[in-house]
């Protein structure tokens, strides 16, 4: 039996890979976090270990009976050779069969960004490997531009006239337990997005029709974008990895769209207009 530890296990990828593992009798999980105690992991039933990248007194305990790994680059950790490398040469040195990573689409093309930093760590140090390339996350709306949908109903993105094939992480999630649990995946860098390429100004058109309010696109320049992002407090290092980003999809790079997750997964991609719906108590701010 597979015994997987999930690094980032309460965030929008992680947690609904442990609930999905949970649910499996085939699979046993461990949620790596930095504080072990979890009153939604207890009631799962999952086991937690203490987890800290900066920390490699935890590395030892939390990989003991590990044979697979599944992580995300915490977006405060921008500097992949001193933050993650130490964590993945104790994975090599511990023996592992697969490595799942959450990378970013086209990031073959921009040797700057962490995620690639990390993957060419992975293949360097020889880990088995699967990584899963997703467009921009849907959930970007709900977390780092959640405050200027629900105070100012705009979408405060440096993303120009670009079209974003919008992927849902709930997705994400999915495929990623899927290719932990088919080895023909090993190896294998799988790009995934979602039904349909949009532009910020089209998103903004959905989400006013779904949600019955104005939703505006203010299209802020990345200079401006940045600057606004730091003042309210955001750390600079996470600001620029996503000023490079929005750079990368002013380039035209997330427009691509595939049909990956409906190969993996035998069902279509979730739509924007479904999320939006999904998450339309969150963009209002009802209680």
């Amino acid at each position: 039996m597979d015994k997987i530890l999930v690094l980032g296990s309460t965030g929008n990828i992680g947690w609904p890979i442990v609930k999905q593992l949970a649910a499996s009798d085939d699979v046993a999980v461990v949620a790596g976090i930095y504080h072990a105690e979890s009153v939604k992991m207890k009631q799962l039933g999952v086991e937690t270990r203490h987890f800290d990248f900066l920390d490699a007194s935890t590395f030892e305990p939390v990989l003991k009976g590990i044979n697979k790994v599944f992580f995300v680059r915490p977006p405060e950790l921008a500097k992949p050779e001193r933050d993650m490398k130490p964590f993945l040469t104790a994975v090599r040195n511990h023996g592992i069969d697969q490595v799942v990573f959450i990378s970013l689409i086209g990031v073959e093309k921009n040797p700057m960004v962490p995620h690639r930093k990390i993957e060419r760590m992975i293949t360097e140090m020889g880990l088995p490997h699967t990584f899963i390339r997703p467009s921009f996350f849907m959930q970007n709306l709900t977390s780092t531009h959640l405050q200027d949908i629900q105070q100012n109903h705009d979408l405060f993105v440096p993303a120009g006239r670009s079209k974003t094939s919008f992927i849902d992480t709930r997705d994400i999630a999915a495929v990623a337990v899927a290719v932990m649990q088919d080895p023909k995946y090993l190896g294998q860098a799988l790009e995934i997005t979602g039904p349909e390429a949009i532009t910020y100004q089209q998103a903004a058109g959905i989400m006013t029709k779904e949600l019955g309010v104005q939703i505006t696109y203010s299209k802020p320049s990345l200079l401006k974008f940045r600057h606004t992002m730091i003042q309210r407090g955001i750390k600079k290092g996470f600001v620029n990895v996503m000023v490079m980003l929005y750079l990368i999809t002013q380039l035209g790079n997330a427009k691509t769209v595939n049909h990956t997750v409906e190969k993996v997964l035998h069902r279509p991609a979730t739509s924007f207009a479904e999320f939006v719906r999904d998450n339309r108590q969150l963009f209002l701010n009802l209680k």
